[in-house]
Formats: structure tokens, sequence, C-alpha cells
């Protein structure tokens, strides 16, 4: 089915993956979506989660650092990513899990197992 989570998740890192403009990501979140990440917290709504988006573009670009996707596994609606951040002195890894339904993301949580202490050490 062309918009199980698979297909939505292959969508999403392949727009990551050209340029990281995370603004082009909006569209494929619901309405309805909850993005949860470890350093921001819990974001309801497409709306703050574009507002979000905007400022990862901001903060990517400070950081000098980028995404590298190292496997994806889903099934109907579940999926779940283990990525790499890399940054010009640093490497993060983790892993996001993901529900899509009807081709949207409705939930989105990162973990991250080596995290800077705050953003602001992304971009010292």
């Amino acid at each position: 089915m062309a918009d199980d989570a698979k297909a939505v998740i292959t969508r999403f890192w392949d727009i990551q993956d050209d340029g990281g403009d995370y603004t082009k990501l909006i569209d494929l979140y619901a309405e309805d979506a909850v993005l949860v990440d470890p350093f921001f917290g819990t974001i309801s709504g497409k709306a703050a989660i574009g507002d979000y988006m905007r400022k990862m573009v901001e903060l990517a670009g400070e950081s000098g650092g980028r995404f590298e996707r190292l496997d994806l596994c889903a099934d109907g609606e579940a999926a779940w990513v283990k990525w790499n951040w890399i940054m010009p002195d640093r490497t993060a890894d983790g892993v996001t899990i993901y529900r899509v339904r009807d081709g949207k993301i409705v939930y989105y949580q990162d973990f991250v197992s080596n995290p800077p202490e705050s953003v602001d050490d992304v971009m010292s």
C-alpha cells in the first residue's frame, strides 16, 4: 500500500537527506500529530510541528550536522529507524519510532543513546 509506514518513512528520509530542509517534512504529518523530542519535549499538532521544523533548519545549519539512516524497519502503521547525527566534532546515535495512519505521521519519538547535554552543546 502506497501510504503504509514504510513508504511514508522512506519518503521522510528521502526528503531529510535532500539538503536538510526539514520544513519539507511538515506535509507528512497529520493535523493532530504528536512529536516527542528529547530536547524540546512534546510538540502537538501540525502547526506546532511546523514551527519545530523551522527551528530544526536553523539548528542544523548552525551545527553543521546531518543525519545518516542506518536501518529502517516497518510493518503496517509502525516503523522505526536507527540513525546517526553526525556533527563536526562528535556523533550521536539514536532511534526514532513512528506511527502512520492514512498516509500521515501521527506519532514520532526520538531516543538518543549518547546525546549532548543540551541543545547548546550541539552548537558548540
